[in-house]
């Protein structure tokens, strides 16, 4: 195969790479039997309820990767500052919550971006953070930060889905 042929054959493969940023903190090894939470994502974007749709994602599909005990946190709802958006728990009150359930690892994250670019084609856009925190330590033990875009008629939970599978590719869970 010519220099050129294996160039235009490797074309999409950059041109999709490029659409997607991922990076995370190295992982301590962690036990895909302990119970786990995924705590409520913080929404800082226009769309309502991205941070719910993030972290139901994330919950899932951490259980796909062999975490074994995971538990979301659903919160009452406090007030309805806007129609369809509640106040989002502080991220102490839901690190109490799973000291109290007796949960070993809480999984919170914040949506920066959770839209359809405007314009002619609408990509899905997608950005977020995670953390996870170990609740016996009360500190952060590794955190991710991911974002990417897919091409027009791209379902943007499907970008989501995948974008945030790449962040958590970077745990260590052992099973």
């Amino acid at each position: 195969m010519s220099k050129i042929t294996r160039l235009i054959a490797a074309a999409p493969l950059l041109l999709l790479a490029a659409c997607a940023s991922v990076h995370h903190s190295p992982s301590p090894q962690l036990a895909a039997a302990q119970s786990w939470a995924v705590l409520p994502f913080t929404n800082h974007t226009e769309t309502p309820f991205a941070g719910e749709k993030a972290q139901s994602m994330t919950a899932g599909l951490l259980r796909a990767r062999g975490a074994v005990q995971v538990r979301e946190y659903t919160p009452a709802v406090k007030n309805d500052p806007l129609p369809g958006e509640a106040l989002a728990p502080s991220l102490s009150e839901g690190l109490d919550w799973a000291r109290q359930a007796h949960v070993r690892y809480a999984l919170t994250g914040t949506v920066e971006e959770w839209r359809y670019k405007v314009g002619l084609d609408g990509e899905p856009a997608v950005g977020l953070t995670l953390q996870l925190w170990d609740v016996d330590k009360g500190q952060i033990v590794w955190s991710a930060v991911g974002s990417k875009s897919g091409w027009s008629g791209a379902a943007l939970s499907g970008v989501a889905q995948n974008v945030i599978g790449q962040m958590l590719d970077g745990l260590r869970i052992a099973r």
